[in-house]
């Protein structure tokens, strides 16, 4: 149901915009969020946003280095990533959070796309 891209390989000081679009039913009045899974660890919650794009939270290792944003016209959720650092190397996949924002729990992860940081 949602289809993450533009991940890739880059240097480490570099940005990267992913984008995240749903195939079928929209999210529009949903809170969203993006997720990365390193390897060989767990998944990790990256970045929220409320279905309004009012609000949004951070986990504390990329504050002031991405921003997630998000278009409703468009059904489009992204995450600009600046300053990368070859720890953020992960796959990246967004989800659908539920109506307790910012409380909110994620499900419905989509197919993720790999970024790739070198040193």
């Amino acid at each position: 149901q949602l289809q993450a891209y533009g991940g890739g390989l880059v240097q480490a000081g570099g940005s990267l915009r992913l984008t995240c679009v749903p195939s079928g039913r929209t999210f529009s009045s949903s809170a969203m969020g993006w997720f990365r899974q390193a390897p060989g660890k767990e998944r990790e919650f990256v970045a929220g946003i409320s279905w309004s794009g009012s609000t949004t939270k951070y986990t504390d290792s990329v504050k002031g280095r991405f921003t997630i944003s998000r278009d409703n016209a468009k059904s489009t959720v992204y995450l600009q990533m600046n300053s990368l650092k070859p720890e953020d190397t992960a796959i990246y996949s967004c989800a659908v959070g539920s109506s307790r924002w910012p409380d909110s729990t994620f499900g419905s992860f989509g197919q993720g796309t790999l970024v790739t940081v070198s040193s």
